[in-house]
């Protein structure tokens, strides 16, 4: 019984021993709201603060840290220094905050005793983690690490004399962005001291596109054509001069697209063009650039021969006489029409183009490896006609009695392009490449108003009325001579030379010799 007693009472006193060092212990920290002696956030001692003060001491700590220099190697050495704030920094786990001031306030009396103990010895460290801003990141390699990348220089051709030279070609350096991100990530969660720092950025080769083998092979003539533009005024004329300039000389490597607008635009004058005839609903207008569709259509048969991917192409609005209906290929900004083809093949390609004797011509050369029996041609099938019934006159305000400007008729079609495909002579396939439709236009005059004589006026008018073109042009041509009585028979000449298919007057060409506008207000019906 006496030891029951004993036992008791010396328990009985150990948690008054407890109590009282518990005790004395909260009155050195100087309450429950201060977190204890001994622990730190970081290198912050935060022993005696309230979690208020403590999460100050710690934020202050994190902004004292934005401003540590923090330096970036890029590509061929050069260096963009930041700042960690620039990256983003952030004090990422503050729920540190509160274990630290639990810390010796949880638990019953004995544990905590056990951990408050613990403290009078040993410190207790909590890790501040930090976080980087992935976007700030990205921000900083992009916009000033990336600027120093050294671009791989692809390696071209260029024809001369009829032999090929090859030029150019350097492997680049670039930058890794992604691969770059996660390696500054790494270093600065895992590795920085917090103090300025170095760090070696992630540069890769930037290998040139081709090599110099490959463009050694290119000899072969995969497809070649040509159109005549023999009917086109100067104009016209330099503008295909130009479009084929443009285009010559072009490099395609295996699976590149080539665009035909984007070489060949813009359609401006410091551009080299020059206004010429085309399309305009149904009308030919002066334009910049008229003419440049016998240019992309001409090309397009070569790339057809060559049997290259075609990926976009549009008819014209009406008919062209340069080449058979469907094998046409027109472009117009305003109307989003390009003509585009992708290299399929497995080697680069050459495109060649030059203009002589009013004869445009373009030849794609390779390496072929297609058979020595394999041949392809292209036929063109008509599939309906529309034909007008009636000639339309305009009449213009703007231009002075007298003046005649007459448009041919367009026979409306819809059209068909079959790719034949021959072995040895046998024919072994023959498929649709494309369809078209065509608009109808009727024989078009547009014919001069404008006069302070009423007589003359009253006249013209009635002339319109007839709604006879050839007609409607003899009188304009005797109100022209002065001649207002019409007693006689009228005169046959004309002021403007009726524009004929194929052909080209005083500077406006109809649809054999006519391209679309690239740059027509509306050339959905343009050519």
């Amino acid at each position: 019984m006496k030891k029951w007693v004993y036992a008791a009472a010396a328990a009985l006193a150990a948690v008054i021993c407890l109590f009282a060092f518990r005790t004395s212990v909260t009155a050195k920290a100087g309450g429950d709201e201060y977190i204890h002696s001994g622990i730190f956030i970081g290198d912050i001692d935060v022993s005696g603060m309230k979690k208020e003060e403590a999460q100050a001491a710690v934020e202050s700590y994190v902004e004292s840290l934005k401003e540590v220099p923090i330096t970036l190697n890029a590509v061929g050495g050069s260096q963009v220094t930041v700042t960690a704030g620039d990256m983003g920094i952030e004090w990422k786990n503050k729920e540190v905050l509160d274990d630290a001031f639990a810390l010796g306030k949880q638990g019953n009396i004995i544990k905590r005793y056990k951990v408050l103990r613990e403290l009078e010895h040993n410190n207790k460290k909590y890790e501040i983690d930090f976080a980087f801003d992935s976007q700030a990141l990205n921000t900083v390699l992009t916009e000033q690490c990336a600027q120093y990348d050294k671009e791989a220089e692809d390696a071209s051709l260029r024809r001369e004399n009829g032999k090929f030279i090859i030029e150019g070609g350097q492997t680049g350096e670039k930058l890794d962005v992604a691969a770059s991100v996660k390696e500054l990530q790494t270093f600065l969660q895992n590795d920085w001291n917090k103090e300025a720092a170095e760090v070696d950025l992630v540069v890769t080769v930037d290998e040139p596109k081709g090599k110099r083998e490959d463009l050694e092979k290119v000899k072969d003539v995969l497809g070649t054509f040509t159109t005549s533009y023999s009917t086109s005024g100067a104009d016209r004329s330099a503008n295909v001069s130009n479009g084929c300039e443009l285009i010559n000389g072009t490099t395609l490597y295996p699976g590149e697209e080539f665009s035909a607008y984007e070489t060949v635009s813009p359609f401006s004058e410091e551009n080299g063009y020059h206004l010429a005839g085309s399309y305009l609903n149904g009308m030919v207008v002066e334009s910049l650039g008229g003419g440049i569709c016998q240019v992309s259509t001409t090309l397009y048969n070569a790339v057809l021969l060559a049997e290259m991917e075609v990926t976009e192409r549009h008819n014209h609005s009406m008919e062209v006489s340069y080449v058979q209906p469907s094998a046409d290929a027109a472009i117009a900004e305003s109307a989003g029409k390009d003509f585009r083809f992708v290299n399929n093949t497995e080697y680069p390609i050459y495109i060649e183009g030059y203009t002589a004797d009013k004869h445009i011509t373009f030849t794609i050369y390779g390496v072929e490896t297609r058979s020595a029996g394999h041949s392809v041609s292209f036929e063109s099938e008509i599939l309906s006609e529309t034909r007008p019934d009636s000639e339309a006159i305009v009449a213009d305000s703007s231009q002075p009695v007298g003046y005649v400007k007459v448009q041919s008729v367009h026979i409306g079609r819809k059209a068909k392009l079959w790719k034949i495909v021959k072995e040895n002579g046998e024919e072994v396939s023959r498929e649709e490449v494309n369809s078209s439709n065509y608009k109808m236009v009727p024989r078009t005059a547009t014919v001069g108003t404008a006069t302070s004589d009423p007589v003359a006026a009253q006249l013209i008018q009635a002339a319109i009325a007839t709604n006879n073109i050839d007609y409607v042009k003899g009188v304009a041509a005797s109100l022209k001579a002065g001649d207002t009585t019409l007693g006689g028979t009228i005169a046959p000449a004309v002021t403007v030379p009726e524009t004929t298919e194929g052909g080209e007057a005083s500077g406006v060409t109809t649809e054999g010799g006519t391209t679309e506008n690239p740059t027509a207000v509306d050339p959905s019906v343009a050519p």
